[in-house]
């Protein structure tokens, strides 16, 4: 019996078993055809019946799941719908868009499937409430007009006007485009960003377009009218569930098109669905806001990102603070894979004026009484105001007193400027691995000449391709002249990869010596290459495995960095969990595994492991071989998991070894002075540049993986990595607690490192150690000498 026959019997034969009954049936060696009669035969069996049907149907769960599509003759698309009936029949719920699948992938003429339909409809709106609304107006159609208008009239029914249109406007769509939106419905556990292609086939509709704006628009109305008093407020049910649905899918089909209507909707919408008109901490509509959050992650604008941290800074629940933090993280990496509309900067009436010194930057000036309002946008925007000329400390009383509403109104511009600086930077950083580039003409007006974000642009180097496939580098701050290039010529961000070490040292030592600290990490930035081991593993890497850091604080950094992953516990055993990340616009992904190793006290201990990389194909990911994966992709992600394991290793816990844990001690010994990791090694370019120009330089010098520090009572050796210290002549381990709240100013550092300043800290105490007055550290300096 050939293998399609067993799994049919298994299915239809109520006394068939497996002769291995512990081996699951391998479909790979099946065809498509016959998965589809499979898939058919298993709608119309009972799961619980035998082993046998629950193996097979697990199997088709999991073959499936691979992203494997299966094909159906037109008489198995006739008995899937005929099955679908049964069942709803006998259970009370199917899955709808199973039907819509079969005939989608018919691989013949369609069937004519009327009767089954008219059945299937028939026994869905016995439900309350009607699940799938989308899933059944497509399969309604398939019976023909009076079926659908009964579909559409009962799904209208006491839902308000937003999805009573909504209805009317999907029923009135060809039968290929109802069938599209059907694919909401559908169980997309095993696909990234399921809808996108039917968002962009409803964004071609004309119809559907213009009822997105319309309930878009009637949703800010609703709300305009609660925080009137039109509408009596009632915390989170401004929107009912499918209202929420609806407007979601309308929203991301107006974000795809980039509408310019947006930005003025937000101003409405996003403060009147987050601040209770009552003063209360409740919001008229939770949900939402969070569905909005939802639609930014996949089609960001940075309008909408702008007005999302605007009215986080409004809301009065702390939760909702939590949760928007959260997601906004994604939001941020999903806008720098938009590269069409990432930079987009408003400019609000500010023009170019001298800010500080020579440097130039935007400027607002606003005459109110007697007095003058200044926002100022150097790296942020502040607001200063003068009278006649003269600066002063603070908001003039008659200004408070008068003029409060316009008080505000500047401040609120300050914050809404200081998210949009916030949102640029982080659509910068985020497009490196996109290699997103710009036309020369764009950039020059609109950031490198922009009053907002030319104080951050002109810090950062640039790459103008002055001819094809010539690109030449450019710094504008420093750079009197920018490169002459036609307007349509591209510009794109220089990354240390692309460049030779010595043209990478110089941008260094040009920042240092001009004391210019860029935005983000640039000059300065870390690369990962492949390494030979990696070359040997070939699908996965373990440069960053068998590390034991601080899970919480690990799973904070994932999410600060847009990573996805879940909760981790001792109840998982030995599974772990990947945490995961998209680059490159979505075409790349890269998996961090680790799992949950033990407790430490109140502490969570993971163990990190392999990191693996996948390119996506089509809807779903294959996993590649890293020689494959784009340099810039491969340095960026595996940077990602540096800072991870750097940040939350036990080995960079300077109080770890007083825990007492001994089971951990040989992996604390052994990496907190181990060898220095690519971050570290940036840290110490950093500091043989930076110490020349310490009042303590004759008692610093570098020696491999340390910073010497020479004090009057010992000599400290500062590992780079960890800013762990050790004491000569004996090596013996000495304990500083940092001091959270200091902030050392004295020393220019060309990027914002945390653990570079610890360790100058570190430095700048220990070396001037006789007037140390902290006990605990004097106790451990004096004990042996």
């Amino acid at each position: 019996m050939d293998l399609v026959s067993q799994l049919m019997r298994a299915l239809t034969d109520p006394d068939f078993t497996f002769e291995d009954e512990a081996t699951r049936p391998d479909l790979s060696r099946v065809s498509d055809e016959d998965l589809g009669d499979l898939l058919v035969a298993d709608h119309r069996v009972d799961l619980s019946a035998t082993h046998a049907t629950r193996v097979v149907h697990q199997a088709l769960v999991a073959e499936v799941a691979t992203g494997r599509q299966p094909r159906y003759t037109p008489d198995a698309c006739r008995r899937m719908f005929e099955a679908l009936a049964e069942r709803c029949e006998q259970h009370g719920w199917v899955d709808l868009t199973q039907g819509l699948d079969a005939l989608e992938h018919c691989t013949g003429p369609l069937p004519d499937v009327s009767e089954p339909v008219r059945t299937l409809v028939g026994l869905w709106l016995e439900q309350a409430p009607v699940r799938q609304p989308y899933a059944l107006l497509a399969v309604a159609g398939l019976a023909g007009d009076e079926t659908l208008r009964a579909a559409v009239e009962h799904l209208s029914r006491d839902v308000g006007p937003i999805l009573a249109e909504e209805m009317t406007v999907i029923a009135g769509l060809a039968p290929a485009e109802r069938a599209l939106l059907s694919e909401i419905d559908r169980d997309h556990r095993f696909v990234d960003s399921p809808h996108a292609h039917v968002w962009r086939r409803a964004a071609d509709n004309p119809a559907y377009v213009a009822f997105a704006r319309r309930a878009l628009e009637a949703a800010a109305d609703r709300t305009d009218a609660i925080r009137d008093g039109a509408i009596p407020y009632r915390p989170d049910k401004a929107f009912m569930d499918r209202e929420i649905t609806s407007l979601g899918q309308a929203l991301r089909v107006a974000l795809l098109r980039d509408e310019p209507w947006l930005p003025k909707l937000f101003e409405r919408l996003l403060p009147g669905v987050t601040v209770a008109p009552t003063g209360a901490k409740t919001l008229p509509s939770q949900a939402l806001l969070y569905e909005v959050v939802r639609a930014a992650q996949e089609f960001p604008t940075p309008e909408l990102v702008t007005a999302i941290r605007t009215v986080r800074r409004t809301v009065r629940h702390a939760g909702v603070h939590r949760q928007l933090d959260k997601m906004l993280k994604k939001v941020d990496v999903a806008l720098a894979d938009r590269t069409d509309v990432a930079l987009r900067l408003p400019r609000l009436e500010f023009e170019t004026a001298p800010v500080g010194g020579s440097a130039a930057g935007g400027v607002l000036r606003r005459t109110v009484g007697d007095y003058e309002a200044v926002v100022t946008v150097a790296e942020t925007a502040t607001l200063t105001w003068e009278k006649d000329g003269r600066p002063l400390r603070s908001v003039p009383a008659p200004v408070r007193r008068d003029h409060a509403a316009v008080v505000k109104e500047l401040r609120d511009l300050v914050k809404r400027v200081n998210a949009q600086l916030a949102t640029l930077l982080g659509a910068l950083e985020g497009g490196f691995t996109a290699e997103a580039v710009h036309p020369y003409g764009w950039w020059r007006t609109e950031l490198a000449g922009h009053p907002l974000a030319r104080t951050l642009v002109r810090r950062l180097i640039w790459e103008v391709e002055v001819a094809p496939g010539e690109w030449r580098a450019v710094l504008p701050e420093t750079d009197e002249h920018l490169p002459d290039a036609p307007d349509h010529a591209s510009v794109r961000l220089w990354h240390p990869l692309r460049s030779d070490p010595q043209t990478v040292r110089a941008w260094r030592d040009l920042l240092t010596e001009r004391c210019l600290r860029q935005p983000f990490k640039q000059a300065f930035r870390e690369i990962y290459l492949l390494t030979p081991a990696e070359e040997q593993t070939r699908v996965y890497s373990n440069r960053f495995a068998a590390h034991l850091v601080h899970y919480l604080r690990m799973s904070a950094l994932f999410r600060a960095r847009g990573w996805k992953s879940r909760r981790i516990g001792p109840w998982d055993g030995e599974d772990g969990d990947e945490a995961e990340r998209a680059f490159a616009a979505g075409e790349w992904r890269v998996r961090f595994f680790h799992s949950w190793a033990d407790r430490a006290g109140e502490d969570e201990l993971a163990s990190t492991d392999q990191v693996r990389f996948d390119r996506r194909v089509g809807s779903a990911w294959r996993e590649a071989p890293l020689a494959d994966v784009p340099p810039l992709v491969f340095s960026e992600a595996m940077r990602d998991v540096d800072l991870f394991v750097g940040v939350t290793s036990i080995a960079a816990d300077p109080e770890w070894i007083d825990h007492g844990e001994d089971r951990f001690a040989g992996y604390w010994r052994t990496t907190t002075f181990g060898a220095l990791t690519e971050s570290a090694e940036i840290r110490r370019d950093a500091l043989e540049r930076i110490l020349p120009r310490l009042k303590i330089a004759d008692r610093c010098s570098l020696d491999g993986r340390f910073l010497i520090v020479r004090g009057d009572l010992r000599t400290y050796r500062i590992h780079l990595s960890s800013a762990n210290i050790l004491m000569g002549p004996d090596d013996s381990y000495l304990c500083i607690v940092p001091d959270r709240r200091s902030k050392d100013g004295r020393v220019f550092l060309p990027f914002e490192d945390e653990r570079l300043s610890l360790i100058l800290s570190k430095a700048f105490l220990l070396a001037d150690d006789t007037k140390i007055t902290d006990v605990s550290i004097l106790t451990q300096i004096q004990r042996g000498l």
